[in-house]
């Protein structure tokens, strides 16, 4: 299927590793003009790299997303260089487990920072491009809005928003035929993933038990699988969806873990 994206500018949010390249690698396979924002002055350019050797259209902004002058700043870089946007990817996040119990109002409140807010703000700074494009917005989220994890509040919290928005902005922006859908995210083993496994002393079980409760052939989601949704929200192959939830989680939220 031709998902007509050749040529397109979407931007990326922490799309230098994990889901966020992932969903890369996929829209440069469909011919996309990626353009990738973040902070991390190391990962960016190696993910670049290698985008690009893999034959992929990749450009690149540095923000610091928490800094709503940095998000404006970096759309602007994006315009300047690109002249369009047709379509945004609200990525980045990190699940901080700042708690009810542990954490505060300081610690709460930057999590939302660090996972909630810069979705509005690129949003908002992409607004005018997008309207021009008829572009599409598709926001990753976490099965934690719905299943809870327990020990992190700030992102269930941020995760929740995630939903929320999808929604409002879908109804808000259905007269400029900008689309609005989130792609919900469950058990996906990204190097971040990795780094919270090797926190258990016995690592390997852990891994498996977890495993085992993800009922489509017992394994976690692939961030290629996530990608792929992502590139088709993103398509004219799914110009009449819009509003929309997209569970791509192996049936881990939604269907009885015991099977």
């Amino acid at each position: 299927m031709d998902l007509q994206l050749k040529g397109k500018v979407i931007v990326v949010t922490g799309g230098s590793k994990g889901i966020g390249y992932g969903i890369c690698e996929q829209l440069i396979q469909e011919e996309a003009q990626v353009v990738i924002i973040g902070r991390n002055k190391e990962t960016i350019p190696e993910a670049v790299n290698q985008l690009s050797a893999a034959g992929g259209k990749v450009g690149f902004a540095y923000a610091e997303l928490t800094d709503a002058a940095a998000c404006k700043k970096a759309v602007q870089e994006v315009l300047d260089q690109y002249g369009v946007i047709d379509g945004l990817v609200n990525n980045a996040g990190v699940n901080d487990g700042v708690s009810l119990a542990e954490g505060d109002f300081e610690t709460f409140t930057q999590s939302l920072h660090k996972n909630l807010t810069h979705y509005f703000m690129m949003a908002h700074y992409c607004l005018p491009a997008l309207k021009k494009s008829k572009g599409a917005i598709v926001n990753i989220g976490s099965k934690t809005a719905v299943t809870g994890q327990g020990g992190t509040s700030g992102y269930a919290a941020a995760n929740g928003g995630r939903n929320a928005l999808t929604r409002e902005w879908a109804v808000e922006l259905l007269p400029y035929s900008i689309r609005v859908n989130a792609v919900i995210v469950a058990e996906s083993f990204t190097p971040l993933y990795e780094k919270w496994i090797q926190t258990f002393p016995d690592p390997q079980t852990k891994l498996k038990t977890i495993e085992d409760n993800i009922p489509l052939e017992n394994r976690m989601t692939t961030p290629k699988e996530i990608g792929s949704t992502v590139a088709f929200l993103l398509s004219q192959q799914s110009s009449h969806t819009t509003g929309q939830l997209l569970y791509v989680d192996g049936g881990y939220t939604h269907l009885d873990r015991s099977l």
